[in-house]
């Protein structure tokens, strides 16, 4: 059959969803290999990568199976999923590319306070203390500070704030179009009757 045909449709269904559970154990590997390593001391940012991990797995693993036994329950339930999160990243990235100085400043602030062990793990991967100002009378992990030659972070993030923003933006605008296309396939792989079949079992 052609590319428009019920074989074509499931092997492209299949082939994104095995991407998306590549992808998704990547992110899980990637989240503990950096916990395990010291590279990232915060469990929320973990925890938070590894969540978000295990919710694609589970999600393409949904359509794997739904799309390998043209299972209309577990289609339509990946396709209703799916689309939910093309809303969520689709806005995600696009903010994140739309975002202006004075707003990274904020946010950057923001995320600063909140998180002490983010804190320790930028002061020591950046050697610099504090956010906008250094406190002689504090602490701080970076190589720097027994010296009294620390700079402020702030500086040091905004040089790489802005492009890891549009770096994260693209890819995620990226894959917020693999989702549509997903969304597609399904509809489309759902309502296609497979050839194997008997003719009268099909709604």
């Amino acid at each position: 059959m052609g590319c428009a045909g019920f074989t074509c449709s499931k092997h492209s269904l299949c082939a994104l969803n095995i991407l998306y559970v590549m992808v998704s154990l990547l992110m899980i590997g990637i989240a503990a290999w950096g916990k395990w390593f010291g590279l990232v001391s915060s469990f929320q940012v973990v925890g938070g990568v590894i969540g978000v991990g295990v919710f694609l797995f589970f999600v393409a693993l949904a359509g794997l199976i739904g799309a390998m036994k043209h299972h209309q329950v577990l289609l339509f339930f990946y396709m209703i999923v799916l689309f939910m999160v093309f809303i969520v990243q689709f806005s995600v990235s696009s903010a994140c590319l739309a975002i202006n100085r004075e707003q990274q400043d904020h946010l950057l602030e923001v995320g600063w306070n909140n998180s002490q062990s983010t804190q320790r793990d930028v002061e020591k991967s950046l050697n610099c203390c504090g956010f906008k100002q250094v406190d002689p009378n504090g602490t701080c992990d970076a190589a720097c500070f027994p010296n009294h030659s620390c700079l402020p972070c702030a500086d040091k993030i905004q040089e790489h704030a802005g492009k890891v923003l549009h770096f994260v933006g693209g890819i995620g605008l990226f894959f917020s179009f693999t989702e549509i296309l997903g969304v597609w396939l399904t509809y489309r792989y759902r309502n296609q009757k497979d050839p194997r079949a008997n003719p009268s079992a099909f709604l």
